[in-house]
């Protein structure tokens, strides 16, 4: 596995640019799962990102680490965007995201992220830049 896969699968914080009204860059961190091919984010139909994605499916995204050299690493994508509405496939995915975060669905938190998530945004690249200074 490349480096730049392993990096995107262990970091937990992706920020994900879409484009909203009059064309304004809006920016989200979110929590997320890389596949190695596509990325998935867990989010609810009535959030901006969501509704951006829904009006322009062109995204970018960026995943990075670090302030000072040599341990400063990063990766920015750039692609196509779909919302995932399908309850079953949102509640599996959604799970699987999840599960990066907590030790286990029981808690509080996680039972109220899931009963809230909607929809999955799910991100095919086209693009990837790397840096590492």
């Amino acid at each position: 596995m490349k480096k730049r896969d392993e990096f995107l699968k262990e970091q937990k914080i992706l920020r994900l640019a879409t484009i909203g009204k009059n064309k304004t860059p809006h920016i989200a961190p979110v929590w997320y799962r890389y596949s190695g091919k596509k990325f998935y984010i867990g989010t609810n139909t009535k959030t901006q990102k969501a509704q951006n994605v829904k009006k322009n499916q062109r995204v970018s995204c960026c995943v990075d680490v670090g302030v000072n050299a040599p341990n400063i690493y990063g990766v920015l994508v750039q692609g196509n965007a779909n919302l995932i509405l399908d309850n079953a496939k949102v509640k599996t995915t959604a799970k699987k995201i999840l599960l990066r975060y907590f030790k286990d669905l029981e808690n509080k938190s996680a039972k109220e992220l899931l009963e809230n998530t909607d929809c999955i945004i799910e991100i095919i690249p086209e693009k990837f830049t790397v840096w590492n200074y």
